[in-house]
């Protein structure tokens, strides 16, 4: 199944004769292009597709390529970055939109800017299937992206599995999408964040988190342990810092919040709820007091590892320790 994760017009045809691809992802303009290209082909097996670029399109090759065949086949034409095509060609575009052909799809990849508008406001108010593409620049999409991908290929993940992938991976749509892939594909039953650690823990972003989770649940050997090996396969330490910090940071902010129900908290502090019932496990033996020696410690260590001390891992084991005996204090 084709997940092209994006918002589309109320037509949703991939065969409709114009279809509008707007934004600047890569990976959901080329879905978006697939799902055409699928759809056609399950019509009609031999479709011809044309994959066009901005210079491929000179004035008069459209109608060429839209003109009336002898066989009456199928054709898919692809116009990618079409803000970029010329004056005289946008205008046989623009035509083309009035009177488009029969057993023609037409399929315009846009960066929806500025540049090009008139193309763009023209396909629309042609009635154009559109296909939004944005660029996912916030972690909750990105989250977001990760579980309907699961959910596309008909497999169950659970929240702590999909945000610790996001965490491993980044921000590259491809890759979150080939880690989905690759999971769906190795792994039976629900997918959790312990397949997730076994697949990617070389990361540099989930070995970092690694450490802190360790350090602010007070397991002080296991942090250690995973800060070690975390150093030894080339973890910037600045990572780890920062790691440390959202850490602490989460369980201050959770601690000093009003009570309510995840859902609530998740809002108020710009967690996802399931983040919200791990931190409040996390903070049991965390007192004010603890929050603050932590976060001193971590500052000491952040400077330590940018250049304010001889030796960054030990500057990074202190506050490791300090950490996990802050997060007994209520405890002990």
């Amino acid at each position: 199944m084709l997940s092209v994760m994006a918002k589309k017009t109320a037509h949703d045809d991939p065969l409709a004769p114009v279809t509008l691809a707007v934004g600047q992802e890569d990976l959901l303009l080329d879905r978006a292009v697939q799902e055409v290209v699928a759809a056609a082909r399950a019509a009609d097996a031999d479709t011809d597709v044309r994959d066009l670029a901005p210079e491929q399109l000179q004035p008069g090759t459209l109608a060429e390529l839209t003109s009336p065949s002898l066989f009456s086949e199928r054709k898919v034409v692809v116009v990618r970055n079409a803000q970029d095509l010329s004056a005289d060609t946008i205008k046989d575009v623009k035509a083309y939109l009035g009177a488009p052909a029969e057993e023609i799809t037409l399929v315009l990849l846009h960066a929806g800017g500025a540049k090009g508008k008139g193309l763009l406001d023209a396909a629309r108010k042609a009635g154009a299937r559109e296909v939004a593409c944005p660029k996912m620049t916030k972690p909750a999409d990105r989250l977001a992206f990760v579980r309907n991908e699961f959910r596309g290929l008909g497999r169950s993940a659970t929240p702590e599995a999909c945000q610790a992938l996001v965490d491993s991976i980044g921000s590259d749509l491809r890759e979150l999408a080939s880690a989905v892939s690759q999971l769906t594909a190795d792994v039976e039953g629900t997918i959790d964040e312990a397949v997730v650690g076994r697949y990617y823990t070389g990361r540099a972003e989930a070995s970092s988190f690694t450490v802190a989770d360790r350090a602010v649940e007070g397991r002080a050997a296991e942090a250690l342990e995973a800060l070690r090996w975390s150093l030894s396969t080339g973890v910037a330490p600045v990572m780890i810092t920062s790691a440390l910090a959202q850490g602490v940071r989460a369980i201050g902010k959770l601690s000093s919040a009003r009570g309510g129900r995840p859902a609530d908290l998740a809002r108020e502090l710009g967690m996802p709820p399931w983040k919200i019932d791990r931190v409040r496990q996390q903070m049991r033996g965390w007192t004010p007091d603890g929050v603050a020696i932590a976060l001193r410690a971590i500052a000491d260590a952040d400077a330590g590892v940018k250049g304010g001390g001889d030796d960054p891992e030990y500057a990074l084991e202190k506050a490791v320790v300090v950490i996990a005996r802050a997060a007994r204090s209520r405890r002990g």
